[in-house]
Formats: C-alpha cells, structure tokens, sequence
C-alpha cells in the first residue's frame, strides 16, 4: 500500500513559482484574556525532508513542542518571534494586533524571504505579498513549525510572567480563562496585563456561574467569552483610521512592551531544549 504524504504540495509549488526561501508565519494568543499575541516567521530549507512529528502545535503535548522547537531552531535557515501588546491588542483590535505581530516578526528575519505563506485567509492590513493557507499549520510544514516556535515561545513568556503575578495561574492557562484564572481575578483584580477591552470580570463571573451550573465540572468552562471572534472583523475596513498607527517606539522590534524581551527569550528556550 502506498504511504501518503504528510504535507501538501502547495510550499514546493511556492517555491517554484516564487523562489526557495518561503517563510511560513503563524500566531498564537489571540484567545487569551491575558498576554500579548506572538507570531513567529520561520524559513526552513527546501532540499531537506520535513522534521519527524511535526504538526499543528495545538495537535502536540508541552513536551512534544518543545523537543521539536529545538530541532526547528538548529535546522531553520532563518526564524524570528513578533509580538504585539496588550495596550495595541486594546487599541486597535486583536486580528490588527496579530498582523502587527506577523510583520515585526519578518521584519525580524536575517534572511529575507522570497514569498510568505500564513495560515487562515489573507490579511490585507499585512502590506507584505503573502499567500493564505486555511488550516495551513496542518497542510504546510513551515507554518506548522512557526506555530511551534510561537507556542513554546509564548508559553515560556506566560510562565515568566506568572512568577511576577503567580494568583492568576499563567504558567498552566497561558492567559485563557480558567476557571482558577477567574478565582485570581476575583479576588485580586485585574493586572496591566489582562486585555481591558475583550470582557469585564463581572461577564466572567456571570458566565461561569451559569456554565458550572449546567456541566459542573467543565475544566475551560469560558475559552470563548467576551473573545472577538475573527468574523467579527470586517476585513474591508480601514480599522486603524480612528486609532492611529501604533508608533513603533511603542513595541520596538526586539522586545515584548509588557515587559520581557524576545532576545531574553530567545536564550531562554535554548535552555529548555
């Protein structure tokens, strides 16, 4: 019987018409009710066979992640991890933040790519040529491998941040709400690190209260409260017209503007794997 291929041919079809160096660029954090959203760009080589268990992050354990985010590092010709604020997230939206993040992200990139492949649909506020990929982190080995890289990548930032404010539970809910993440904000309010516009604690509240009493012990009982759905955005709009463009002093390209530096931890995960 023949064995099917893992990936499909779109990346190799990319690199015929565009060039080898295809950068793959996919985002973690938009669900959150805490944390800054992260984008990762990665270029991996076009004449090596794809690197064994790699997948959709989301698909993965913590462990299975972070042995492969090593193995990506030490094989890619080029990565790079972009990120975007909660104080931009609040201001201009989190899909505008997220595409913020991708461009910092292959802004940061010391190989320039010669076309870049995303996952989901075209964003036409990212003003670089790219092609969308819907489910792409499971069609497309180089998204796939960024999805890693700004998982592992942002998990390490959670982590980090939940021993400066370990009542909310970081360093297992990565931001999401919890229900021992409603129990920190409950009775320690909100920090400059939670997402002011996605929800108001009381909805939080509310809403667990009335989920707990329909399934009792539901372990993520409000992953989707208050959260702006991609839909939600219309993708025509000039939605930075009101807001204005974030000044990129703001959030420079090399750090984290809630407070941890991308190079710190980029040496960071080097000591995980």
């Amino acid at each position: 019987m023949r064995r099917r291929k893992r990936w499909t041919t779109i990346e190799r079809d990319l690199r015929a018409a565009k060039g080898p160096l295809l950068a793959g660029v996919d985002e973690v954090g938009r669900g959150p009710i805490a944390g800054p959203v992260l984008a990762c760009a990665v270029i991996m080589p076009a004449d090596t066979r794809a690197i064994a268990g790699v997948d959709d992050s989301k698909r993965l354990t913590h462990e299975q992640r972070v042995r492969l985010s090593g193995i990506i590092r030490q094989r890619a010709v080029a990565f790079a991890i972009g990120a975007a604020s909660v104080h931009e997230i609040d201001r201009i939206n989190i899909y505008q933040a997220s595409a913020l993040a991708m461009q910092r992200a292959l802004r940061r990139l010391s190989v320039t790519p010669d076309h870049v492949v995303i996952d989901g649909r075209a964003m036409r506020t990212l003003p670089i040529p790219h092609t969308a990929v819907v489910r792409g982190d499971v069609r497309c080995f180089s998204i796939a491998c960024a999805s890693i890289l700004a998982k592992v990548t942002r998990d390490l930032l959670m982590t980090r941040l939940a021993r400066r404010y370990p009542h909310y539970i970081w360093d297992h809910n990565a931001g999401y709400t919890t229900r021992e993440h409603v129990a920190g904000l409950t009775s320690h309010g909100i920090t400059p690190h939670h997402r002011k516009s996605f929800c108001r604690i009381s909805d939080l509240l509310l809403a667990l209260e009335q989920r707990t009493a329909i399934d009792g012990s539901e372990e993520r009982a409000l992953d989707d409260v208050g959260v702006p759905d991609e839909d939600d955005f219309d993708y025509e709009q000039g939605a930075l017209d009101d807001v204005g463009t974030p000044d990129e002093d703001e959030l420079d390209d090399a750090m984290i503007a809630d407070g941890v530096m991308l190079d710190d931890l980029e040496t960071g995960l080097e000591g995980r794997v």
